[in-house]
């Protein structure tokens, strides 16, 4: 790179050159003998005034906004010059020597300033400031700003909303408090940028955690808790005394990412209270619904729960709490919105991260809606896995409380990324980014560091051979699956040129991409795809995960039995029954009475010594520490789904170590699914818990499990 010395003889040239090749000052003045002589004048001083600001190290946001209009105008000016049929040759050739001048200048003040570079480029985003200051040129210039073009809208496209219902109790409510106002006492203002104008922040704010991680679980600074007594009696432990004294302090809004069985309902219905946030609305999964009433009068006594079931009937809309699941939202969000709620907390918030989907919509729109009424509410996102298969995962969480919207981050955000004094281009941004993200409410303990009572859990994988007609099924699966994949790749090879086409390696790229197309097809597809494949593995393997779970019952006692499929569960419980084992069941297509009585009853019955469980219904929300043992008997697809089933029993309140046994099928796929599961763990550990690593952070294991296999179908092929 060039010296400074060098630099600066370098831009005197080039400002000679321009002075050479633009107008004088005085011609700006003159009448214009064609209709935009005025407008490079104007862009030669603005480009001087750009040139000598960065000299003097001044690259403030008026510099900012003036260096991107001038590459903006230069730009649309050169289109014009080269398309106007009007114009002599010796026309054109003189202004577009002019406009290069111009640009030269812009180039070599960007290059003293790195961070000006990204406002040269035409993808650079527009601000009201960059489009006050173009149209001030243009009019400098004499020229009138072409208004611009207006498309046609596109039809909006819709869903057709659900039928809308009211609760009887919610209109007795409303006639109650006939003058419900507003509190307009917060005034929420537009983010402000100076040094960071023209940047994408959401980009560099996700990235942060996947590079800037510290070696230190992402946990805003908690204040010295002045108690740990709750309510009505009941003793916190400090981590979650912690938590509810900075609500009591003032602040308002936590994404609480404790792992999993260390308290989050408690500390979330006490923070509610501490901030006088009621009525409070939770959002949180059906099969917890009646968990959360339940602790509301135990952490809250003489607060009063209210479930909403269905159309809301039997609703007590005076109670302090109102409890709704996701799949209710659409035909009550008329008057949750409007209902003038002072909290609300998400549980399970990883349910949203899918910003398309209706359940995120919907609370999207109630927090919104909550903000412009409130001002500050009291917003919290429970979950243990906040990360699922991607850093951008967090998108829809930050935005539902508030610190981003779609585009950029809001006012509080932004203040703290200007206040850091880097942008982006600056490898130094990202921790202090990371940071800023964090101390909005990001509130991460871990088991190991604030729950040392709790006993530590293993995970042993417990390989089974299955019988012989079950491994010929499923080799011939694979084998089937793993052909229709090479007769796409050879395809795709074939259609190549001979110069594009090296048989000597596996083409990876190509490999990702058939890979992804199986990933995406639906179980019901035609053919043998990864979904079928690990659904017939978990079929053959039920009755060994049964048989292995009926004698750990018999050795340790109470055993939790995990499976996916409806047709592994139905014979884990005819293999328990015939080995003389009583057993209780927690299913999808259960009432949350009859999930909680199966509940109960493992806690409570000596004589019930297994519970079987479906991955998706009892994954999360439930509390069964009466066991300390569990048998895996098929495999999640997600690291964030098997963490949630093994904290089922991994949890304050267990007293004896945990060990969970996963179930594999030798010499299968679901080895691979297996060590991916193990390697996908990562993420949450890089991202949340501060641990330091290189690995890539968004890897989903069905998809690898896949190109593993494609991969070495055609590296064997070619080692023939």
């Amino acid at each position: 790179m060039a010296d400074a010395a060098t630099i600066d003889a370098t831009d005197t040239d080039a400002s000679q050159d321009l002075d050479a090749i633009v107008v004088d000052e005085a011609a700006a003045e003159r009448p214009a003998t064609r209709e935009r002589d005025a407008l490079i004048p104007q862009l030669a001083r603005a480009v001087r005034q750009v040139e000598a600001a960065v000299k003097r190290g001044a690259a403030s946001r008026s510099t900012r906004v003036k260096l991107q209009v001038v590459a903006m105008l230069a730009r649309e000016e050169r289109a014009r010059v080269r398309a106007d049929k009007t114009l002599t040759d010796a026309q054109r050739a003189e202004d577009l020597k002019r406009l290069d001048g111009i640009a030269v200048i812009l180039a070599k003040a960007a290059s003293r300033e790195p961070t000006l570079l990204p406002l040269l480029g035409d993808g650079a985003p527009i601000t009201d400031a960059v489009r006050e200051r173009k149209r001030e040129m243009l009019q400098a210039a004499g020229i009138e700003e072409a208004p611009e073009p207006q498309s046609a809208p596109e039809p909006e496209v819709t869903e057709p909303q659900a039928p809308q219902v009211v609760p009887p109790s919610v209109r007795r409510v409303a006639l109650a408090n006939p003058f419900l106002e507003p509190d307009l006492t917060h005034v929420r203002r537009k983010p402000e940028r100076d040094r960071l104008a023209g940047f994408d922040l959401l980009s560099p704010l996700y990235l942060s955690f996947e590079v800037a991680a510290d070696g230190r679980p992402a946990c805003m600074p908690l204040p010295e808790p002045k108690r740990h007594i709750a309510p009505g009696g009941k003793e916190l432990m400090h981590h979650q005394a912690e938590l509810v004294q900075a609500a009591r302090d003032g602040h308002r809004t936590f994404l609480l990412a404790d792992e999993p069985g260390l308290g989050k309902t408690a500390q979330a219905l006490l923070a509610a209270q501490a901030a006088d946030a009621f009525p409070l609305l939770v959002v949180a999964p059906s099969v917890v619904k009646i968990n959360w009433a339940r602790e509301t009068e135990r952490w809250l006594p003489g607060r009063r729960a209210a479930v909403l079931q269905g159309d809301g009937d039997t609703l007590d809309a005076f109670a302090d709490v109102v409890v709704v699941n996701y799949e209710v939202l659409d035909r009550h969000i008329g008057w949750l919105e409007r209902f003038g709620f002072r909290g609300m907390v998400v549980d399970e918030a990883h349910f949203i991260k899918n910003t398309r989907s209706k359940r995120s919509r919907h609370v999207l729109q109630i927090s919104a809606a909550m903000r412009e009424r409130i001002g500050n509410p009291l917003l919290m996102a429970l979950t243990g896995t906040p990360l699922i298969n991607d850093i951008e995962d967090f998108g829809a969480i930050w935005r539902f409380l508030g610190w981003i919207d779609h585009k950029e981050p809001n006012a509080e955000l932004t203040d703290h990324l200007e206040e850091i004094g880097l942008t982006p281009m600056d490898r130094a941004f990202y921790p202090a980014a990371r940071r800023a993200v964090i101390d909005m409410g990001i509130v991460r303990r871990r088991k190991i560091d604030v729950a040392s009572d709790i006993p530590a859990r293993r995970i042993a994988d417990i390989p089974v051979e299955l019988d012989e007609a079950s491994v010929r099924s499923i080799r011939a699966a694979e084998r089937e699956l793993v052909e229709r994949m090479l007769r796409r790749y050879d395809a795709a090879i074939e259609q190549r040129s001979a110069d594009a086409r090296d048989d000597s390696r596996v083409d990876d790229e190509l490999v990702r991409r058939i890979a992804r197309s199986e990933v995406e097809a639906q179980e019901g597809g035609t053919g043998e795809n990864v979904f079928a494949l690990a659904r017939r593995i978990g079929r053959a393997k039920a009755e060994l995960a049964a048989d292995y779970a009926a004698q750990l019952a018999h050795s340790v006692g109470k055993v939790v039995f995990f499976a996916k499929h409806i047709d592994v569960l139905d014979a884990a419980e005819q293999t328990l029954a015939k080995a003389g084992i009583k057993t209780v069941s927690i299913r999808g297509d259960q009432s949350p009475t009859q999930r909680q009585a199966a509940i109960d009853a493992f806690t409570n019955d000596e004589s019930v010594r297994v519970i079987v469980c479906s991955l998706m219904a009892a994954g999360v929300g439930v509390n069964l520490q009466a066991a300390a043992d569990m048998v895996l008997a098929e495999l999640s697809w997600t690291d964030a789904e098997q963490t949630q089933a093994i904290d089922r029993i991994h949890r304050i309140g267990q007293s004896m170590p945990v060990t969970v046994w996963r179930i594999l099928a030798a010499q299968t796929i679901d080895t691979r699914i297996a060590e991916l599961l193990d390697t996908k763990a990562g993420m949450v550990g890089r991202a949340i818990d501060g641990a330091v690593g290189d690995e890539p952070t968004s890897t989903d294991p069905r998809l690898e499990a896949v190109a593993g296999m494609l991969h070495d179908a055609v590296a064997a092929r070619i080692a023939r």
